[in-house]
């Protein structure tokens, strides 16, 4: 389906309504003025809380630079700019739109509790909170700054249909940007039954059931068993994609530096906690998990390396040139 008949009216009536939740939740902390409850250096962590290093720059790191961002802007940013000076508006806002959203969930995971002893209650065990914390702390806020007006339980209603909207986007694009490189390789291969469109879906739906359910069981918490590997994958996508947009400026001839340098250490720290994880996942019993996360580990590698040869092969005629 051709994506101004669904995902782009619906992307767009769900963006409308991310920046009316954004619009409300800023108010409200601007009226009600909350407390950060939460500490500024937590040094009573939870058992079983990863190192520091590389997990911050991989989780951290997925709203600052997202190889997913440039997957999107190939696959679906690309179809729908009318001109190509209209990129930077839209990449620029999106950006910023990213960060307000993170500031908000900060805000509400912060400082959307009554006391430290009821923030520490909901991050008693490393994973707990996420969304669920960002709903109950933002209903808190949206509550109390409109004056009870909103009650907690509506307030958190609008919270949550933001957030699953906003997930549900995410999710179809995704799949559709998962059918377009199932019908890249029946081009690449010469496969003429991938190249179909309607088979590439299927291929492309059936791989995220089967992966649910083979991780998850029947109750398809598959999404969330792999959940943890999100991060690291997220972050070699940016590090490749840094990487490809070097070998253009080499060959425009343009400065490299901007993005050779955060693409050598977003690359290092996403291999780092990729290879710290296969230890994790293996005295977990995660089998499935090890098993992507190795093939993850040696299809960065050797990506990265054919990459990088073909850096080098465009510097040397960039030089030769000169």
């Amino acid at each position: 389906m051709p994506i101004w008949v669904l995902l782009q009216p619906r992307a767009y009536i769900n963006g409308v309504q991310l920046f009316v939740g954004l619009i409300l939740v800023y108010a409200t902390v601007f009226i009600a003025g909350p407390t950060i409850v939460a500490p500024a250096f937590n040094l009573d962590l939870p058992a079983n809380t990863p190192d520091l290093l590389p997990l911050l720059f991989v989780t951290v790191g997925c709203g600052a630079v997202s190889g997913f961002h440039g997957l999107v802007g190939s696959g679906t940013t690309s179809k729908q700019i009318n001109l190509e000076t209209d990129e930077r508006f839209v990449c620029y806002l999106g950006s910023a739109g990213e960060g307000a959203l993170a500031l908000a969930a900060i805000i509400a995971v912060s400082a959307g509790f009554a006391s430290l002893d009821e923030w520490r209650v909901v991050y008693s065990e490393f994973g707990n909170g996420g969304i669920p914390a960002f709903v109950q702390g933002g209903a808190t806020i949206v509550s109390n700054g409109s004056g009870g007006l909103l009650r907690h339980e509506t307030a958190a209603t609008l919270l949550t249909m933001m957030a699953v909207l906003f997930a549900g986007t995410t999710m179809d694009t995704g799949v559709r940007l998962q059918r377009y490189i199932v019908q890249e390789w029946g081009d690449i291969y010469g496969i003429r039954l991938l190249r179909n469109p309607h088979i590439a879906t299927a291929v492309a739906v059936g791989a995220c059931l089967t992966l649910a359910f083979a991780a998850g069981g029947p109750d398809l918490t598959g999404g969330m068993a792999l959940w943890p590997l999100f991060g690291t994958t997220n972050q070699l996508l940016a590090g490749l994609t840094l990487l490809v947009i070097s070998v253009i400026l080499v060959k425009q001839r343009r400065p490299i530096k901007y993005t050779l340098i955060p693409m050598a250490f977003v690359t290092t720290v996403a291999l780092l906690a990729a290879i710290y994880q296969l230890d994790d996942l293996y005295e977990k019993g995660q089998f499935l998990l090890l098993g992507v996360d190795i093939v993850i580990v040696i299809s960065a590698v050797c990506v990265l390396l054919e990459a990088s040869s073909a850096l080098k092969r465009n510097l040397r005629i960039s030089s030769s040139k000169k």
